[in-house]
């Protein structure tokens, strides 16, 4: 039985959240504030994990952070904020998708759905010994890590994949349609905006100067593309 970790300090958001998800045949483990959260995640493996950003004792973005430095497991953050910045500080954390409050129990079963699949993909797919190299990025797709200009550098599980999309093919345009169904593995459900919330976070990383776009170049009206 896929299980998920569902971290929020709400009461009746919970009620209602574990109520949809055991409908839909998922083992539902709640913790009501980060730390319980964190001890949750340590305790036993998890298929996907849900976290709400506003919580006492620790954030669900330190909690994200936590979570990510010793697993990929997908991870969905639960925001009653919408504003750019607190998107891409969620995503910067290592979280995979956001939902913002209000949000309905199908829209939210269907992006848990979406993660589920695209991780199944990968691990059907995973395993093989291969290096892209473009530019001065070096991308190991067996182990999924990355070099820039020599040194590594960490990128969240999205980010790799965006990555790895554009590195496949060097100097191409890229839509950010295709993006974002690639890194779901089907059509995308939800937001276009986090595709440049990605793409913005991913900058920063691969970028000499994150100010200037060297090397993710956008091409205006349509989407990205990676420089050889």
């Amino acid at each position: 039985m896929t299980s998920i970790l569902l971290v929020d300090d709400e009461p009746s958001l919970v009620r209602g959240l574990k109520y949809a998800l055991e409908r839909e045949d998922y083992d539902v483990v709640v913790a009501e504030d980060g730390l319980r959260g964190a001890e949750a995640a340590r305790s036993r493996t998890f298929d996907l994990v849900l976290l709400d950003v506003m919580m006492p004792h620790l954030s669900g973005i330190e909690l994200c952070r936590l979570i990510r430095a010793e697993s990929d497991v997908p991870i969905i953050m639960l925001t009653a904020k919408d504003a750019e910045n607190d998107l891409i500080t969620g995503l910067e954390s290592g979280a995979d998708d956001y939902v913002t409050k209000p949000f309905s129990a199908a829209v939210l079963l269907s992006r848990i759905r979406a993660l589920l699949r695209r991780r199944a993909l990968e691990q059907a797919n995973g395993g093989r010994e291969l290096t892209r190299v473009v530019g001065g990025i070096s991308i190991d797709l067996a182990r999924d890590e990355v070099e820039v200009d020599g040194r590594p550098v960490s990128l969240t599980p999205s980010e790799f994949k965006i990555l790895a999309l554009l590195a496949a093919a060097p100097n191409v345009t890229h839509t950010r349609e295709e993006i974002m169904e690639h890194l779901w593995g089907s059509s995308f459900i939800g937001d276009a905006h986090t595709c440049e919330v990605h793409i913005s976070s991913l900058r920063k990383k691969i970028e000499r100067d994150p100010r200037v776009a060297e090397r993710l170049v956008t091409v205006r009206g349509v989407g990205y593309l990676l420089r050889a």
